[in-house]
């Protein structure tokens, strides 16, 4: 049952993400260019989204099991360390260069968007690497988990 719901899940994120323009990098482009013409558009989308987000996670921390009667799963970090802050800035200079992040790029992909393809290939590529990074001898890293 967790498979169906989370294809209808996914669905309806990707059509979201389609009919909000965010699977547009132009658009996405248009709203981060805040000297240029810049499109406000998108801020009332990002907004909605943290508000369903806010509520959604203020409900599911009271709860032990999701509505499905799967064990929540909840992220438990609240640490902002230079891993966080590197991988943010990382994040934001992909999506202003690219105009996609992650879930709209996959969205994109399966609409037979190249630029979406190079995103994807490109992304892979980034975990990879963070993978065969994180999986370098203990004594490599700081006592925080960052590389030296």
């Amino acid at each position: 049952m967790s498979i169906v719901t989370s294809l209808i899940a996914g669905l309806v994120f990707g059509l979201g993400l389609i009919l909000s323009g965010m699977a547009d990098p132009a658009k996405v482009l248009g709203f981060l260019d805040l000297a240029g013409a810049w499109d406000p558009s998108l801020a009332l989308v990002m907004a909605g989204a943290i508000a369903v987000g806010l509520v959604a996670f203020t409900l599911a921390r009271g709860r032990a099991r999701s509505l499905l009667g799967l064990e929540m799963q909840l992220p438990q970090g609240s640490r902002i360390d230079r891993r966080l802050v590197g991988g943010g800035l990382l994040f934001g200079i992909g999506w202003g260069i690219a105009g996609f992040c992650p879930g709209p790029a996959l969205v994109a992909l399966g609409m037979g968007e190249v630029k979406a393809a190079v995103f994807v290939l490109a992304m892979l590529a980034g975990m990879g690497l963070f993978e065969l990074l994180e999986r370098r001898p203990a004594g490599r890293r700081a006592a925080d988990g960052t590389l030296r």
